[in-house]
C-alpha cells in the first residue's frame, strides 16, 4: 500500500507477540491531527477488533486504514497471496468482528480484508456538510456539496447509499491487488451488488450471505428489527457507562464492547437502519437498469428464522438474483438463520473458495 495513497504509517506491535500471549500483530496508523475521537478513543477501538481477531488467526493480523477526505476508514486483514483479494461486508449496523467465524480460515487460503463503515467499528463517521448548494449560496464560502437524495456526505453526517458505496470502491482501489472478491452479509449484500453494477472492474466475485433485497421490506419486521436494535444498544450503553463493573477480560468480548462504546456508533446503528429503507427506491431504480458481471457469483439463502411464508418469498428474490447473474449459483443452507456465517461458517467458507478458484480460473484463461 503505497504510502502517498493513504497517509499511513507501519509500526510493529509487541514484537513477536503482545505479553497477553495473543498472536503478533502489525497496525497501520496515520499522522492525524483531528482529535481525541479519530485519534485514541478510535485507534483503541481498532487495536481492541485487532487482538480478537489476532487470537484465531495464525499469522496473526494486519490492521489498516485509509484517508477518505479527512476521515479514516479502518480495517483488519489477513493472509496473502496472488489471488484476488477477499473483502468482507458485514451487514447493516454491524462491525467487521461479525466475520470472526470466518476470517481466520479464509486467511490461511489467501488474502482477506473485514471492514468498518464510517461510524461503526473503528471507522470514523461522516463529517456534517458545511454549506450545501443551492438559491442564495454565497459564491465566495468555498466548493458547494450538491444536495441530492443519496450524496455522499449528509448534512447530519449519516451514512448515505453513495458514500458507502464510495468507501467500498476506495478501499478495493487502496488494496492495489486488482479486482476483488466481494463477500456481503444481508445489507452488504446489497453494497456489494451496488458495486459490482456501478465499478464492474472492481469485482472479480460475489459471495452474497442472505442478502437483503429491496422487494423484501415486510413492516412488522421492521419494527421489530428497529425495537431490537434501540433495545440492545441501551443495554450496551448501560453496561459499558457502569464504572462498578469491570471492562470484559476476553478479548472478542471486550472489542464488542469496544464497538459500540461510542455514541456515534450507536447512532450509526439506527441511522443504517433507516437507510436501508430510505434508499429502496433508488436501489429498486439501479437494479433495473443494471446487470451483474460476468463473474462467479455464489448467493446463500438462510432457511430458519423467519416464518415460512417471509421466508420462501426472501429465498425466491435471492434465487432470481443468483438466476439473473452469468455465472451464478444459488445455495440453500440448511439449519442456518440469517447470520449464516455464524451458524454454519463451513459453508460461507467453502462459497467464498470456490468463487475465488473460479476468479483465478476465468483471471488466467
Amino acid at each position: 500500500m503505497p504510502e502517498e495513497e493513504s497517509g499511513s504509517v507501519a509500526r510493529g506491535i509487541g514484537g513477536t507477540g503482545p505479553s497477553d500471549g495473543s498472536r503478533g500483530l502489525q497496525v497501520h496508523t496515520m499522522q492525524d491531527k483531528r482529535g481525541t475521537q479519530a485519534g485514541p478513543g478510535l485507534r483503541s477501538v481498532q487495536e481492541a477488533v485487532a487482538q480478537a481477531f489476532a487470537e484465531c488467526t495464525p499469522g496473526g493480523v494486519r490492521p489498516g486504514e485509509l484517508d477518505r477526505d479527512g476521515r479514516a476508514l479502518r480495517w483488519v486483514e489477513a493472509g496473502q497471496g496472488a489471488g484476488a483479494p477477499v473483502v468482507l461486508i458485514a451487514g447493516c449496523g454491524t462491525s467487521s468482528l461479525t466475520w470472526t467465524p470466518v476470517l481466520p480460515e479464509l486467511a490461511r487460503h489467501g488474502r482477506v480484508v473485514a471492514y468498518d463503515r464510517a461510524g461503526l467499528g473503528a471507522s470514523e463517521p461522516h463529517r456534517p456538510a458545511v454549506r450545501v448548494a443551492g438559491r442564495g449560496a454565497n459564491p465566495g464560502a468555498g466548493p458547494a456539496v450538491s444536495r441530492t437524495a443519496h450524496q455522499a456526505v449528509s448534512r447530519a453526517g449519516a451514512p448515505t447509499l453513495d458514500g458507502q458505496v464510495e468507501d467500498l470502491a476506495a478501499l478495493v482501489r487502496h488494496l492495489d491487488a486488482g479486482p476483488a472478491v466481494l463477500v456481503g452479509h444481508s445489507w452488504g449484500g446489497q453494497l456489494a451488488q451496488l458495486l459490482a453494477w456501478q465499478r464492474p472492474e472492481l469485482v472479480a466475485g460475489l459471495v452474497l450471505v442472505d442478502p437483503a433485497h429491496e422487494e423484501f421490506q415486510p413492516p412488522a419486521v421492521r419494527v421489530a428489527e428497529a425495537a431490537l436494535n434501540r433495545l440492545w444498544l441501551f443495554r450496551t450503553a448501560m453496561a459499558s457507562s457502569s464504572s462498578s463493573s469491570p471492562g470484559p477480560a476476553d478479548p472478542l468480548a471486550r472489542a464488542e464492547a469496544a464497538v459500540v462504546a461510542h455514541h456515534h456508533q450507536r447512532r450509526t446503528v439506527l441511522a443504517e437502519n433507516r437507510l436501508t429503507a430510505a434508499a429502496v427506491p433508488e436501489i429498486r431504480r439501479r437494479r433495473s437498469g443494471a446487470r451483474l458481471p460476468e463473474v462467479p457469483v455464489a448467493v446463500l439463502s438462510a432457511t430458519e428464522g423467519l416464518p415460512r411464508v417471509l421466508r420462501s418469498r426472501w429465498t425466491a428474490l435471492q434465487s432470481q438474483v443468483a438466476s439473473a447473474a452469468t455465472r451464478g449459483t444459488h445455495i440453500l443452507v440448511r439449519g442456518a438463520g440469517h447470520a449464516v456465517h455464524t451458524d454454519r461458517p463451513r459453508a460461507v467458507i467453502a462459497a467464498v473458495l470456490e468463487v475465488s478458484d473460479h476468479a483465478r480460473y476465468l483471471r488466467n484463461a
